[in-house]
């Protein structure tokens, strides 16, 4: 365990806390597209292929092809604020903010900024050092710990820093995924989503695949998968029977951690479940892979197999008990409660 920031030599010290997510293209258009999946596939924590070879495939046949493709379900999901993930950002960005200043007015600086597009890590790390900060703890909003979001979170940040000869102390949250707070939240909004409903048979836990592989080579993202689902089923008072984990978003050939999210729902139906609900606790606020992948696409092949009701649970996004989470994350972090 790292030793936590000490306090500052005096009350007006501000510590900088950079929120990141992964991001989200500019507009939902191709060209948009085009300069975001160029930035994200090229990214060695996200494809390990040979760097040679992956050109010429990544530019060759990739971004030829699936820019327009993504364009048209961004399209589905984007709002006239513009893309969910973004405008949710900037609001738990601002919330935050708002919570740190009502319990340690004066003591933090939150700014915002994505691993890919805009606004930048590097962006918002300038912004911090424009205004003198001095130690900066960075908060990747991903739970769960995995070396494609969270590591590579770290080299970004890293590289940010490349160039500047006054590097601030950092301190860097690697994860949450046991938090109880965190865990709080994610048992309410199941208990809020199931008032008023119908029955139901199975809670589908679905977090955002990786390829096997990374598990076998010393990634913790799966075991800490399947610890959050776990003590959300336990406070739940969920069976055995009565919830399990998949993963969707696949992308590539070879085998990535399994089961498969659309494949277990499309199995449901024949096993007897006809009424499932889908949350997504990897997912820190709602996106392509939750709006559009399995609010719809996966809702589709659950239906379409026999099943009778679907129900996605929204990601914790704003959520007052989401953002009283994070504030929790950042004051034990930084020993606010001590200074």
């Amino acid at each position: 365990m790292t030793t936590p920031i000490p306090s500052s030599q005096t009350e007006q010290t501000i510590t900088g806390v950079l929120l990141t997510n992964l991001g989200t293209p500019d507009a939902p258009v191709a060209p948009a597209l085009r300069r975001y999946l160029a930035e994200f596939l090229w990214d060695r924590r996200v494809v390990d292929v040979p760097r040679p070879l992956w050109w010429l495939i990544l530019h060759g046949v990739i971004l030829r092809t699936r820019p327009a493709r993504s364009a048209r379900l961004y399209r589905k999901v984007w709002t006239e604020a513009g893309s969910p993930l973004l405008v949710i950002a900037r609001r738990q960005h601002a919330l935050l903010q708002q919570q740190l200043d009502a319990h340690w007015p004066g003591r933090t600086r939150v700014v915002l900024g994505m691993r890919y597009g805009n606004p930048s890590i590097a962006a918002a790390l300038g912004e911090l050092r424009a205004a003198g900060v001095q130690r900066v703890l960075v908060l990747p909003l991903y739970p769960q710990n995995s070396c494609s979001t969270t590591a590579s979170t770290l080299d970004a940040v890293a590289g940010a820093l490349r160039a500047t000869r006054d590097v601030p102390a950092l301190r860097f949250v690697a994860d949450y995924h046991a938090d109880a707070a965190y865990i709080d939240a994610l048992v309410t909004s199941v208990r809020e989503a199931q008032q008023g409903r119908g029955p139901v048979q199975q809670l589908l836990f679905s977090f955002h695949g990786t390829p096997e592989r990374y598990r076998s080579e010393g990634d913790p993202y799966y075991q800490q998968c399947l610890t959050t689902a776990r003590l959300a089923a336990e406070r739940l008072g969920l069976a055995a029977d009565e919830w399990q984990v998949s993963f969707q978003s696949r992308f590539g050939r070879e085998p990535w951690l399994q089961p498969y999210t659309d494949e277990v729902l499309a199995h449901m139906p024949a096993q007897g479940i006809r009424h499932v609900q889908v949350i997504c606790p990897g997912f820190s606020a709602d996106c392509l892979e939750t709006l559009e992948e399995i609010a719809e696409e996966n809702r589709e092949v659950f239906l379409h197999a026999g099943g009778e009701s679907f129900h996605y649970i929204p990601a914790l996004n704003d959520r007052p008990d989401h953002i009283a989470a994070l504030t929790g994350i950042v004051a034990r972090e930084l020993c606010l409660d001590q200074a």
